[in-house]
């Protein structure tokens, strides 16, 4: 498999723990590829969600995936500032198709003012039981949860104060490139 290069453009999609495709975002541009992360930016791209329902998203955001991390994070660009909506979720994995990870279910939403909120911790429960998540994928995904807690509180990555200028500066570098 050969590794997308800055301007390509990408699919990807969220499986759940059984193995059912959850949501395919269609169009990501490639902003950066290393050994370990992939950053990049979609706006107004189609999402395809598992019972076929179809949308566009509303606005540019820049998407972060990491190849050891259990959390990947889309940061949303509004005119009221950055807002982030982090996954926790398996590392990625690329293949021809798509960059792919599994989703589980919890969610860290940071909002433009600085305010966290862990979501989704009753619909983590019924998967859990439903499709039998194992004490390691628990744990793993406890010790994931305090690491982007970490992260945004100490403002590492994505939640740097440079991120969302220089890569979204790059986007319209691109863009208008192409």
């Amino acid at each position: 498999m050969q590794v997308p290069r800055e301007g390509d453009y990408i699919a990807i999609q969220s499986y759940k723990h059984d193995g059912h495709l959850h949501r395919t975002w269609r169009d990501t541009m490639v902003l950066k590829t290393s050994e370990n992360e992939i950053i990049g930016c979609n706006d107004h791209t189609l999402v395809t969600e598992s019972d076929r329902r179809r949308w566009f998203t509303r606005e540019p955001a820049l998407v972060y995936f990491h190849k050891h991390y259990w959390f990947n994070i889309v940061t949303m660009l509004r005119d009221s500032g950055p807002a982030y909506y982090c996954n926790l979720a398996t590392p990625f994995v690329l293949d021809t198709e798509a960059l792919k990870y599994i989703d589980y279910d919890l969610d860290v939403k940071v909002f433009p003012d600085g305010e966290k909120r862990l979501l989704d911790v009753d619909e983590y429960a019924a998967h859990k039981k439903m499709w039998h998540y194992s004490t390691d994928i628990d744990e793993i995904l406890k010790y994931s949860t305090e690491t982007l807690i970490d992260w945004i509180n100490h403002q590492k990555g994505p939640f740097s104060a440079g991120y969302v200028d220089l890569w979204y500066r790059r986007y319209q570098e691109l863009l208008h490139r192409a």
